[in-house]
């Protein structure tokens, strides 16, 4: 009797091995902690791979896997690559050297978009080719910078576009669209994009939303510059009410001591203008300092129109001289003061990790006079250290806000924006939790940006998949040295191969450029 009962369980376990499904696969990825993007509630799914897709996720109990490679992820959390939506590695990723874009890599980044606050390379086409021919490590997208464009027709000046000009514009826009951008992006702040009126944006936008397209903005104001932040918020969802498609406005703040607890009202603003049914979105770098360049921080917009030697025309005469030091004087104010503006990054390396107020006591200069003296030195780049945390917290909890790095150089953001957020406000302050960390910083951004079958953990969609450790997983660049890879990515696997392996780059270039 033992021995039929033997010989029936045999005969069993035989046709149920043999009725197991067999799945090819290069990489299999097993014992993980998975999010998927989508959901609140992790799994423990096993995750097969082939070529560049995802061919299976679930229980793999009644799978035969033939993997190539197997890579063991207990006590690891897997989810999709992130996509960062506002990166300034245009430079990066143009040069051979840099391509791997390995500040933006470390960090679980396996998409970036180039072409932020109105500035991309031009002509699209020419540099989505160079991209392709030389390699990148990550995926790119492309925006056309609005500002690039308004230079190509009108120059530095500031003036109103003509109707001709604008038609120009237009259609620059358009090959730009042709080429392969996503939409276009704007910086209202800088020049010269700040020289434009609404309406001349609107019109521009008009072309974008016909290719369907989105509308990337660096606002006209975060603080009290010029429109003041809260009509710079109107302004940017009047554009996407009147060109009718969707707004991203880019690292949402509130810069500086004029405008601190504005968040609830400007949230407020937001979420009414969602219900109307225009589709707002921002992206915020978890910091409490900007940066940008010297110039734009606090010198006055029209004095520097047709360029930096305009400027310093400018101040060398004597009826303008007074003005453009008085504009700058309360720049300076409205961003802290000259001890909250932190030199980053300069030409001359002996203001780098000084503040204002130390370099212009070195120069024995008035402040506003050290900075037009600075300036002659050459490009300088500045922390500005002018936000609240409780806007900042108030913001990252909305859920139509993403993450974004705003990644320039000798700011920490660029090496530490992603593992930051989630070492600091999942881990230890838990003002959010962590499948909404990955799901903003993957999901929604691929859905905002229209990128097509990624920023998901999901059969037939593209193999873009991070593997890091959840202790260690951490930013270590700092203001004082900001160019230190975050640490705790054990894998990066982009486009379905390995880019990281065991927390280190394996040289592989499998990024792609991404178009709509």
């Amino acid at each position: 009797m033992k021995q039929i009962h033997l010989i029936l369980f045999l005969t069993l376990l035989l046709v149920h091995v043999s009725c197991k499904t067999e799945i090819e696969a290069d990489i299999l990825i097993k014992n993980g902690i998975v999010y998927n993007g989508i959901d609140t509630i992790p799994t423990h799914a096993a995750i097969a791979i082939k070529d560049n897709k995802i061919v299976f996720i679930g229980n793999g109990s009644h799978i035969n896997f033939n993997a190539l490679k197997t890579i063991d992820a207990s006590g690891m959390i897997v989810s999709p690559g992130f996509i960062d939506p506002h990166t300034h590695a245009d430079i990066d990723v143009k040069d051979p050297k840099n391509s791997h874009n390995l500040p933006f890599l470390m960090q679980g980044i396996t998409t970036v978009t180039l072409g932020n606050d109105g500035n991309s390379y031009y002509p699209t086409q020419k540099f989505k080719t160079l991209y392709e021919q030389q390699g990148i490590g990550t995926n790119v997208v492309l925006l056309v910078g609005h500002g690039t464009i308004r230079k190509e027709v009108m120059g530095k000046s500031n003036k109103k576009a003509t109707p001709v000009e604008i038609e120009k514009m237009q259609n620059l826009i358009q090959q730009e669209m042709d080429a392969g951008a996503i939409g276009m992006s704007t910086g209202l702040f800088y020049a010269p994009g700040s020289y434009s009126n609404t309406a001349e944006v609107i019109a521009l936008a008009e072309t974008v939303a016909k290719n369907n397209g989105i509308y990337d903005t660096h606002l006209r104001d975060e603080s009290t510059f010029s429109i003041g932040l809260i009509p710079a918020i109107e302004e940017a969802i009047e554009i996407g009410r009147q060109a009718k498609l969707p707004i991203h406005i880019s690292h949402i703040k509130c810069l500086g001591v004029d405008v601190w607890h504005q968040s609830d009202t400007i949230i407020g603003i937001i979420e009414n203008a969602r219900s109307e049914g225009i589709a707002v979105t921002a992206n915020q770098y978890p910091y409490d300092a900007s940066a940008t360049s010297l110039k734009a921080a606090v010198v006055p917009r029209w004095a520097e129109s047709g360029g930096i030697d305009s400027l310093f025309i400018r101040y060398d005469q004597s009826k303008l001289k007074e003005q453009i030091l008085e504009e700058t004087k309360n720049n300076i104010i409205r961003r802290g003061g000259s001890e909250k503006l932190l030199i980053v990054k300069a030409d001359e390396p002996t203001f780098v990790g000084k503040n204002l107020l130390e370099i212009s006591k070195q120069l024995k200069l008035e402040q506003a006079k050290t900075v037009i003296k600075m300036l002659k030195t050459g490009q300088i780049k500045v922390a500005s250290f002018n936000m609240n945390n409780d806007d900042i917290s108030n913001f990252m909890k909305q859920d139509w806000v993403v993450t974004g790095s705003d990644g320039g150089s000798g700011h920490p953001r660029k090496y530490g924006t992603f593992p930051r957020k989630y070492n600091k406000y999942v881990k230890q302050e838990k003002l959010i939790d962590l499948a909404t960390f990955i799901n903003n910083s993957s999901s929604k951004t691929a859905e905002l940006l229209k990128i097509p079958n990624r920023g998901k953990i999901k059969e037939d969609y593209f193999a873009d998949v991070i593997i890091f450790n959840p202790k260690t997983f951490k930013d270590k660049a700092t203001y004082t040295n900001a160019f230190l890879l975050a640490e705790g990515l054990i894998y990066s696997i982009v486009n379905g191969k390995v880019i990281v392996k065991n927390g280190k780059f394996n040289g592989e270039l499998n990024g792609k450029v991404l178009t709509k």
